[in-house]
């Protein structure tokens, strides 16, 4: 492997570029019109234009992407997260046209990437898994006899995705016809299929992911949970590892069941496998994700591992390079994932130019990001700016330290969420993890009546810019005074000559 396409966009190709940096291997990006300026085309070795600013017509085009990769030279394609990255068709066509596919192979992902298949595969390798379908309804009365059975309240899910699009939580019989539609239309239009399962739903779980990753000489490790159940509308976000209520023989127990299934289905690279956990910590298989996740960034900070780099060795061939005794955690990690959007508007998407970029740094500190002052945030795309990642010795120094970090961050001229993460880490129950996935849809509803803390944020925006146009003037001053200091040394030499 010499050359990697990242056939995504923002934060998240930035992040797998500067892995490749690290290892020597040259990079690849593709962008849309609306992505011309973007930073991970300025950041990469090589850039290529893919088409229009809709996703359908160039992140969504497998065709698009591998005639670029051909033209490139690229012999590896890393899709990242979202976009082409669970697709089995599109692996399937890079392994066709001769281009390593850095995630797991197309079969995999159709056992696992499919929620329901992956519901199969979780009951064949003995996995305690949410009472509900195995396969997709066929029709509103098959969802009403699977939910008579079960009892109520249960939950429509899409079984070709995931982020909350095509759920919904049904309480009675009543309800069950018309959830059926909206989620499988909603499902049909996010996945292009319409198929969707009921499961029981599970009242105030908390949401505990396993990290894998599998090579291809039959070697599979779990790297320990995340915590994912600070959740809006069944969309994370906030994650942290190790979770606070996680012990070592949960966390085994859990770990071995994850790899147990991963193994069953051949898989290999990474890959979290998702629970629920209930209040007496029995956990049940939720789905698995057949990729890179979103909050990977807290398990390389526990571990010590680059989660990018062990799936570049694993796709050359490699085997893994440690045993499972060999995982240490250590600490612990929180990380905020930064939007432009407007919280105190129903979290409607706010783009435009950013006109102020201030970014948090110091000791413990770390900031996946895909923006720069100046840019233009399109519309077009998932509005993620940036991840914001802390650690510390403990929980607690690491929601101090992302408090911190959280007031020295600074995005004018949109509509940013930085106050709601203000919020939620200042919350007497977050604090102390008493949080389950309606924790977040509690405090919202608390604070109904307050637009988000905009004030206090506003304030420490003008704060925050004031400080940095002082510190330029500053810095102008300086320079005037020494380039006249060094003039005039200049001349001092000139007379002595």
């Amino acid at each position: 492997m010499e050359k990697v396409l990242v056939a995504n966009r923002g934060e998240i190709a930035v992040r797998i570029m500067k892995t490749c940096r690290e290892m020597g291997l040259s990079t690849v990006a593709v962008y849309s019109d609306a992505d011309r300026a973007a930073l991970h085309v300025s950041y990469a070795d090589e850039a290529y234009r893919l088409g229009p600013g809709p996703a359908t017509e160039s992140y969504l085009r497998t065709d698009l992407i591998l005639e670029v990769a051909r033209r490139a030279g690229a012999d590896a394609i890393h899709p990242g997260y979202g976009f082409l990255s669970e697709n089995a068709t599109f692996a399937d066509a890079c392994v066709s046209a001769g281009i390593t596919f850095i995630g797991p192979p197309a079969s995999a992902m159709r056992t696992l990437g499919s929620k329901t298949k992956a519901r199969q595969a979780a009951d064949l390798s003995g996995m305690p898994r949410v009472p509900g379908s195995v396969t997709g309804l066929s029709s509103v009365q098959e969802a009403i006899a699977t939910a008579s059975q079960i009892g109520y309240p249960v939950m429509l899910k899409a079984a070709a995705g995931g982020g909350g699009k095509g759920m919904r939580a049904v309480w009675s019989q009543a309800e069950l016809p018309s959830a059926y539609v909206g989620a499988s239309s909603e499902a049909e239009r996010s996945f292009g299929s319409g198929e969707v399962y009921l499961e029981k739903l599970i009242q105030c779980p908390r949401h505990i992911e396993i990290q894998v990753i599998a090579d291809m000489h039959g070697n599979c490790l779990y790297l320990g949970e995340r915590e994912c159940s600070v959740q809006r509308r069944h969309q994370k976000v906030i994650e942290e590892a190790p979770s606070a209520v996680v012990g070592e023989d949960l966390r085994r127990r859990m770990g071995e069941a994850a790899v147990r299934l991963a193994l069953s289905a051949g898989y290999v690279n990474a890959g979290t496998v998702e629970f629920l956990l209930d209040a007496e910590q029995k956990f049940y298989f939720l789905e698995m994700n057949t990729r890179l996740q979103v909050e990977h960034p807290v398990t390389e900070l526990i571990t010590g591992l680059d989660l990018v780099e062990m799936q570049l060795h694993v796709a050359m061939g490699q085997k893994l390079r440690l045993r499972q005794d060999e995982v240490q955690l250590r600490g612990h990690a929180i990380e905020c994932r930064i939007y432009a959007e407007d919280p105190g508007n129903n979290f409607l998407p706010s783009p435009g130019k950013i006109t102020r970029l201030l970014q948090p740094s110091g000791p413990g500190v770390r900031e996946d990001c895909g923006v720069y002052e100046g840019w233009n945030v399109p519309l077009e795309y998932d509005p993620m700016l940036s991840k914001l990642i802390t650690y510390g010795a403990t929980r607690e120094a690491a929601i101090s330290r992302m408090l911190r970090a959280l007031d020295d961050y600074v995005i004018g001229g949109i509509r940013t969420n930085l106050g709601l993460f203000r919020r939620i880490l200042s919350d007497s129950d977050f604090r102390s993890a008493n949080i389950d996935t309606g924790y977040l849809d509690r405090l919202l509803s608390q604070v109904a009546s307050d637009k988000d803390g905009s004030v206090p944020e506003q304030i420490i925006s003008l704060a925050a810019v004031i400080l940095s146009e002082r510190r330029e003037k500053v810095k102008a001053s300086s320079a005037v005074a020494l380039a006249s200091r060094w003039k005039s040394a200049g001349r001092s030499e000139g007379l002595r000559a």
